[in-house]
């Protein structure tokens, strides 16, 4: 019988990492090394997540998909041997390196993924800004010249985040994550990235990180000028208040605000997932309960039919959704 299902988290050391999921999310870091990433569901060769909890507990998200897929995935379209998602947490202490992920139309032909994500801000600094999109008027020449000069950074449009903002992230959308933030990420399955420009930065051993200018000048889409945030309206739905970050044909997310005692029922057409944002909630199906603290993400499969989640105190969590594409749950 399938339930509520909590992975170990997969920790990655980066150049640009720090502490802050220790400290906000009681994360048991290993020791003594700045960490960037916290995967919290992940399907990717070499890093798959292992079952944290019930009588699955020790096996792995690709042993549940090759034993129980029909009812994990439900009345997905398409039901695909790996997991079309990656779950991730981030950790800024420093910029990110200014880059872009290949378009579905480009990525196979040059050996990589496409990667498109969306962005969750949950803790920022008054510092904390995007690098996002191109600045109006900025031409492939010039982005090209700049990074020849060093200047590229030049070219990208910046915003200022706060908590609870909001930005998606397409394929061929030029970006980097600013210093001063954590974040949830809900991306593709991919681990693909060029870098663009690394901030002349090196490593402990004083080895620079690899740039992948040609690849990333055939990824740019360079129509894409000074994108915002997500501005979408909350909505009321019974006790709780909504609002959709993203509705895409790979993945759909929403954002609830649940008041501490109140549930709220999520039928299952197919999988679902829970990351909880602040608050503590109990969530519920067949007849199996797990606890989410803040920073932890529950993989609901399709057969527990229904989910209930219950706020045990008032709570934030993102609902993550299979997208309404080729690949999508059909009602």
């Amino acid at each position: 019988m399938l339930y509520p299902i909590l992975f170990q988290p997969i920790f990655k050391e980066r150049i640009w990492g720090g502490r802050q999921l220790e400290t906000f999310y009681q994360k048991q870091l290993p020791a003594g090394v700045p960490i960037g990433e916290s995967w919290e569901i992940s399907d990717r060769p070499g890093d798959v997540s292992v079952i944290a909890n019930g009588a699955f507990a020790g096996k792995t998200l690709r042993w549940l998909l090759e034993e129980h897929a029909v009812g994990v995935y439900g009345q997905m379209a398409a039901q695909p041997k790996v997991f079309p998602l990656l779950v991730k947490i981030l950790d800024a202490q420093q910029d990110l390196s200014l880059q872009v992920h290949p378009p579905a139309s480009k990525a196979a032909a040059m050996g990589g993924e496409p990667k498109t994500e969306t962005w969750y801000f949950t803790r920022t600094t008054q510092e904390a800004k995007l690098y996002v999109g191109l600045r109006h008027g900025v031409t492939r020449g010039e982005f090209e010249q700049r990074i020849g000069d060093g200047s590229v950074a030049e070219c990208f449009h910046r915003i200022a985040v706060h908590d609870g903002d909001s930005m998606f992230l397409p394929s061929g959308r030029v970006h980097a994550l600013g210093a001063g933030s954590v974040l949830f990420e809900i991306q593709q399955n991919s681990d693909t990235t060029y870098r663009v420009f690394d901030w002349n930065r090196v490593d402990a051993s004083g080895k620079a990180r690899e740039l992948h200018v040609a690849q990333s000048l055939e990824s740019v889409d360079f129509a894409d000028f000074e994108p915002g945030l997500v501005a979408s309206e909350s909505i009321k739905s019974g006790p709780a208040t909504l609002r959709s970050l993203v509705d895409d044909p790979l993945f759909t997310v929403r954002v609830w605000d649940l008041p501490a005692d109140e549930v709220v029922a999520f039928p299952m057409i197919s999988f679902q997932i829970i990351g909880l944002v602040s608050g503590e909630l109990v969530v519920k199906g067949n007849e199996v309960s797990v606890t989410l603290k803040p920073g932890q993400f529950a993989l609901l499969p399709a057969a527990l039919r229904v989910a209930e989640v219950k706020a045990s105190k008032d709570a934030r969590f993102l609902q993550v959704s299979a997208g309404r594409g080729s690949s999508a749950a059909k009602p």
